[in-house]
This record gives structure tokens, sequence and C-alpha cells, in this order.
């Protein structure tokens, strides 16, 4: 994965795709989007509810003395991630 992705549309697209309900925001078009921004994510609640919420992109650990960390963390390898310490937990 390049670390972009573009998202552009009207929010009703989102929502017909995932048949998900906008937590009360709308979203400007995206044709970079990149770690650390505030961007929308599809969330299923425990009850199978699908809802988008607006999440900053990226993993901040809790060691982590600096939050640009996260633009590093995006990506874990499936063979590794249980022995890296970003992931491990």
């Amino acid at each position: 994965m390049c670390g972009r992705y573009a998202l552009y549309g009207p929010v009703s697209r989102l929502r017909e795709a995932f048949d998900a309900v906008p937590e009360g925001f709308d979203f400007e078009p995206r044709w970079n989007a990149a770690p650390m921004q505030w961007l929308p994510v599809v969330r299923q609640r425990s009850n199978g509810e699908r809802v988008i919420h607006r999440l900053r992109w990226g993993l901040v650990p809790s060691w982590a003395k600096d939050e640009t960390i996260a633009t590093k963390l995006i990506n874990a390898r499936g063979e590794s991630v249980s022995e890296k310490p970003s992931f491990r937990a």
C-alpha cells in the first residue's frame, strides 16, 4: 500500500456502499488523503449497525513521545505483527 488514497463524491455514496449512517458530519473530497488527516471511517457497532465516523489515520502507540510516528505506522505485516512492539498489544 502506498499510504495515500482519493475519496470523493457525496456522502450518500458511502452510505449506500456500506449501508452506514454518517455521525453528524459531511466531508470534503480528498484527492490525496494521507496519514495524520481526519478522514471518514466506517465502523460497526456491537449491535451490527454501521456508522461513519471521522478518525485520524495512523497508529500512535502508548509509548510514543511524538504523535508524528503515526505516519510510519499505517501498515503491518501479517507474518510479524505479533512481534512488533507497536502492534503486539
